[in-house]
């Protein structure tokens, strides 16, 4: 697998573009999978894992790569499937999400391909299967399937929601905001209702879009029809996720500082992504800020300096 990555500053290339690169893989059969090569720190042949006694039974054990112990995930297990079978001749592709690394067990690893986000289209409502999946796509006439990892993760270690108790206690927020809203704008359903459960207990009203391009519409919609001057009358700030489909983050927030009645809102790009290239992203589109998934006092934190910079 070595070189089936880019380098970082081939992929940053992509920022605002509305572009994103997908690695292809499988887990049990012929349907085809696709994780954001961003999250990927490489891709290597499934190395012997060790049984964690009493860990969760989607982890089939723990790996010892590079010096660093790091947990491997069954993927089919993980979103109800049958465990993968034939280890030793197998795959585990090491992504870096939400502040840690984790190693994804799959069947097979395929390729990497370049798409535009508006080919990325929200998932078809449903059980079973579907409930894991933030996205689909069609490459070469058959379904890809882009898995929520951040609703997987949370089923095996749930994320604390919880602010500490001096953020909530001072009332600035409230006093800040007053009637206005926070916006959250993200295609992953936990990955929304983490960050609308961790600015509830400061009393702040939320709305909430699951793509850029639903939340560009209904910012534009409140901005005409809702304010005089501009959208800070209505919305005291936009809290965005990077990767959703129809439109990522960093084209949200370019689009959002090109409209003169849209320009003045505060943006942050709150995301599980993560890496060096970070500050040169947000400078580049227009954001206000950056912040890694998912610590809810730094969410809090920068909520209300945004709020209070008003």
């Amino acid at each position: 697998m070595a070189g089936i990555l880019d380098s970082v500053n081939q992929r940053t290339q992509l920022v605002g573009q509305n572009r994103l690169e997908l690695l292809l893989f499988r887990l049990k059969g012929r349907q085809r999978f696709g994780i954001n090569v961003f999250k990927v720190r490489e891709v290597l042949q499934c190395p012997p894992l060790t049984n964690m006694p009493k860990s969760n039974s989607f982890v089939r054990g723990v790996a010892h790569i590079r010096g660093q112990t790091i947990s491997v995930i069954d993927m089919s297990l993980a979103v109800g499937g049958p465990p993968i079978e034939d280890i030793a001749n197998c795959f585990i592709i090491i992504a870096e999400y939400n502040r840690s690394v984790q190693g994804f067990l799959v069947g097979a690893v395929e390729r990497i391909v370049n798409m535009n986000w508006e080919k990325i289209m929200p998932p078809p409502s449903g059980a079973g299967r579907y409930s894991y999946l933030t996205a689909v796509t069609e490459i070469e006439k058959e379904l890809v399937e882009i898995l929520d990892v951040e609703k997987i993760l949370n089923e095996i270690c749930p994320v604390d929601t919880e602010v500490s108790q001096d953020i909530v206690s001072d009332g600035e927020m409230q006093k800040d905001l007053g009637e206005r809203i926070v916006f959250i704008a993200d295609d992953s359903a936990v990955a929304r209702n983490q960050v609308k459960r961790a600015l509830e207990p400061l009393g702040v009203q939320t709305e909430l879009a699951k793509n850029g391009k639903e939340a560009l519409i209904r910012l534009r919609e409140i901005a005409k029809d809702d304010c005089q001057n501009d959208i800070t009358e209505r919305v005291g700030l936009l809290i965005s996720d990077v990767e959703m489909p129809e439109m990522d983050g960093y084209t949200l927030t370019a689009e959002i500082k090109a409209d003169p009645k849209l320009a003045p809102l505060h943006v942050i790009l709150h995301t599980s992504l993560s890496g060096v290239f970070n500050q040169a992203m947000i400078e580049k589109v227009g954001a206000d800020d950056f912040i890694a998934k998912f610590n809810p006092d730094e969410l809090a934190t920068a909520v209300k300096k945004w709020v209070h910079c008003d």
